[in-house]
């Protein structure tokens, strides 16, 4: 494996059925996608009677190394992404040709995990968009997403993380909506999904929501505010609410749902999408255009293209690794959840990972030279108590091994008082504001040392 943050490392060769593992095509907090192929002989067909085909990709999604609160998370992640693509079959929905379990006690961190084989992908809407801000491919895939939606709303599913890196592109160009582990039946007008999401394609009633025990109340109009989100992305390379971050976006969406704020569409938006994206961003979720059908008849008419259009083959790019002091790469934001974004190329054979005993210096091109203990590369994303994941593992990895903090107590991913303590313990030392929380400031000052200046 390379110095990426992998969520589930995997090595080249691995059988999983009759399935053999490739090269890594994506990582996030929860899964990892690696490419696969097939074995030919005595392969089971698929559930609607055809053949897999030679090549997938195969999701692992991990039970090894975690919390008991994590596990029973991570299972129901993996439950609602298996349930849906089981249950459902539409030409914009990714397809699943099985599901299996490993079964392999030797490897603990890989026994029990699920892996999901996929249909194989060219790369995602979130890589095109990196390379080419505003496509000019743009219009007809917002109608083929939309197409997709409708098909997942008609089916009586809200998807619950729609943006760009969950809309994937085939080989014709073609799209697939993909990553379901937040994906939700609808119980008469409302579902039930786990209570985080991404903010910037968050509706302003979700980013405060109550949550229960089933989880927060979501319904379809949150995916159709996603759209709007999305479609403005695409169409003017910014976002319809003003801030240079996620939170002051955030905030912007809750004054502009309170009537403080007005939505300024961007004046690079052409004339035929703007009535839509008003209707899809409305500031409450009774005055959004919640009727798919209807919204998609729009955007076909606003595309311009027949309701058959393909798009040329669209490839994504190929990152290329940055350079770092100890031949060793690692730049890669955990993700709270993940379909494929672009492939990368592999690193030198010599190189060797981070772990979190032995950080090691990795080169960020907006921040310079840093630590990373091999799980997750952000320098500017907060965390604070009650929070879980790869962040808060990889800050008690750094404050334990990096900086000697042996107070942080155990390595578990979970931010308890043991944890908070420990992080203003450290605030304290590099003379920084001891608020227990985990922002800019504080990640980079725990990324350096005198080796690393």
């Amino acid at each position: 494996m390379t110095g990426r943050p992998y969520a589930v490392p995997v090595p080249k060769g691995y059988r999983v059925g009759p399935w053999e593992v490739g090269e890594p095509v994506a990582s996030g907090a929860f899964a990892t996608v690696y490419e696969a192929v097939r074995d030919a002989s005595g392969v089971p067909g698929t559930s609607d009677g055809g053949e897999p085909p030679r090549r997938a990709a195969l999701k692992f999604l991990p039970t090894g190394t975690r919390t008991p609160r994590q596990l029973h998370h991570l299972r129901d992640l993996a439950e609602r992404e298996v349930q849906v693509l089981r249950r459902l079959r539409a030409p914009r929905l990714i397809r699943m040709y099985d599901a299996l379990t490993v079964d392999d006690p030797d490897r603990p961190e890989l026994d029990g995990a699920t892996v999901l084989v996929l249909e194989r992908a060219e790369g995602s809407l979130d890589a095109v968009l990196a390379r080419t801000p505003v496509p000019e491919s743009g219009p007809a895939l917002l109608a083929q997403i939309c197409e997709g939606l409708h098909q997942l709303h008609h089916a009586g599913w809200v998807h619950g993380d729609l943006k760009p890196a969950n809309v994937l592109l085939m080989a014709d160009g073609s799209v697939r909506l993909a990553d379901f582990n937040m994906a939700a039946e609808l119980e008469g007008t409302h579902a039930y999904t786990p209570a985080f999401a991404t903010p910037d394609y968050t509706p302003p009633e979700l980013l405060w929501p109550e949550v229960d025990e089933r989880g927060t109340r979501i319904r379809p109009s949150a995916d159709v505010w996603a759209f709007g989100v999305l479609a403005h992305v695409v169409l003017t390379g910014a976002f319809p609410l003003p801030g240079g971050t996620s939170e002051t976006r955030s905030d912007a969406a809750m004054r502009y749902a309170r009537g403080r704020e007005e939505l300024r569409l961007s004046p690079a938006l052409p004339d035929a999408w703007r009535d839509i994206l008003r209707d899809c961003l409305a500031p409450t979720h009774a005055e959004r255009a919640t009727d798919t059908a209807v919204l998609l008849r729009r955007v076909e008419e606003a595309t311009g293209a027949s309701r058959s259009a393909r798009l040329p083959r669209l490839r994504p790019r190929r990152w290329r690794r940055p350079v770092l002091s100890a031949a060793v790469t690692a730049a890669i934001a955990a993700a709270v959840s993940l379909a494929y974004t672009a492939p990368w190329e592999p690193a030198p054979a010599a190189a060797a990972p981070p772990t979190c005993e032995k950080p090691v210096v990795y080169e960020d091109a907006a921040h310079g030279a840093g630590y990373m203990a091999g799980h997750s590369g952000t320098w500017d994303f907060t965390i604070k108590r009650g929070d879980g994941g790869s962040q808060v593992r990889e800050l008690q990895c750094l404050l334990r091994h990096l900086h000697g903090i042996e107070e942080v107590g155990e390595v578990d991913g979970d931010f308890g008082p043991k944890t908070q303590g420990a992080v203003v313990t450290f605030q304290q030392r590099a003379g920084l504001d001891a608020d227990g929380m985990v922002g800019p400031a504080t990640w980079r000052a725990l990324r350096k040392s005198e080796e690393s200046r």
